[in-house]
């Protein structure tokens, strides 16, 4: 089969390689559509962390927002798996110790990230495996491009679920990339009032065109009460200025990544009394983004700019924009695609 391989940051090649075979407890999927997402491009560089940790190394299968349809499944596998649609949980915990005994697979010490940690590969090829206790399956209003945007909805439920909006509750989101706009998304969905700090005239402009009139830059945020604010950007000033902009007895939620350590002054923390979460994954909101996109009170179609194949898997790594690609700011790939 035809997967796409990282050798190496800004090497790349689409190769081909052995058809996948399911283990036990296994099954292999016919990939219909995967996201490119922030963590592709750090592999794509070279920046990214877990590479300097020793849990994973080149080359690499990249992949880890995916949708498709179960194939074929391994020894001890209900046979009712087959044909089914479905999208997969990024992590693996190892399903033994404390922490995964108590739910909490998604931060296990040992666990594998597909397409990420510990040499799972990727879902940027025309199949893949991976266990079927990560398979969720797909209803029939949510297709391939809306089941590989679960993955990030995940992450983005989760960030407003910690927000903990009340309706009427004013919240802001500072960063409008995929996951930025996807927390607007979950916040607008619950009633809140949802404000969002962007960067660049254009990532602005889409943002008010899905409906978000309330668009600010970090300057021109107004001075008003924020019951809660979730950091979805990469920036090393912005969890800091959160804290400040927070309402006192209000949220905090830290659901993007920098590139370098970004600090806060726990004593505004605790003196303003406030609350702040932590978002790593998506796994334990999976069902509910699948429901919400069933149901449509969550529409994320509008980010996906374009669908490309694997050969153009490198320029969008290294930051092309695909001919013909719309405003949004996620960039889909059906491998099925010459």
């Amino acid at each position: 089969m035809r997967a796409f391989v990282l050798t190496a940051p800004g090497e790349y090649a689409v190769e081909e390689v052995p058809a996948p075979v399911a283990a036990p407890g296994e099954a292999v999927v016919d990939v219909e559509r995967v996201g490119v997402c922030g963590t592709d491009v750090e592999f794509f560089t070279g920046a990214m962390a877990y590479l300097h940790q020793g849990h994973c190394a080149y080359p690499l299968r990249l992949g880890h927002e995916w949708a498709g349809r179960v194939a074929a499944v391994g020894a001890g596998v209900d046979p009712v798996w087959a044909g089914r649609r479905v999208m997969g949980d990024t992590m693996l915990g190892c399903g033994a110790c404390r922490r995964c005994r108590r739910g909490h697979q998604h931060v296990c010490e040992k666990r594998q990230e597909v397409g990420i940690r510990g040499a799972r590969d990727g879902a940027l090829a025309e199949q893949l495996t991976v266990p079927v206790s990560s398979l969720h399956v797909l209803p029939d209003s949510v297709d391939a491009e809306l089941g590989a945007l679960v993955e990030p909805g995940g992450n983005a439920l989760r960030a407003a679920r910690a927000a903990a909006p009340r309706p009427g509750d004013r919240t802001l989101v500072l960063g409008p990339g995929t996951i930025g706009l996807l927390v607007a998304m979950f916040l607008r969905a619950a009633g809140a009032e949802v404000h969002l700090m962007g960067h660049t005239e254009d990532s602005m402009a889409f943002t008010r065109a899905l409906g978000f009139e309330q668009v600010w830059t970090e300057h021109s945020v107004p001075d008003l009460p924020f019951d809660a604010v979730v950091d979805a950007s990469n920036a090393v000033q912005l969890p800091a200025l959160a804290l400040e902009l927070v309402e006192p007895a209000g949220r905090v939620v830290y659901v993007g990544l920098a590139g370098e350590p970004s600090r806060i002054d726990t004593r505004t923390l605790a003196l303003k009394d406030v609350t702040a979460t932590g978002v790593l994954s998506g796994s334990p909101g999976l069902d509910d983004t699948i429901r919400a996109y069933a149901d449509g009170s969550v529409d994320p179609r509008p980010l996906v700019a374009a669908t490309v194949g694997l050969e153009q898997v490198g320029p969008v790594l290294a930051g092309e924009r695909p001919v013909g690609a719309g405003p949004g700011p996620k960039v889909h790939v059906d491998p099925r695609l010459n």
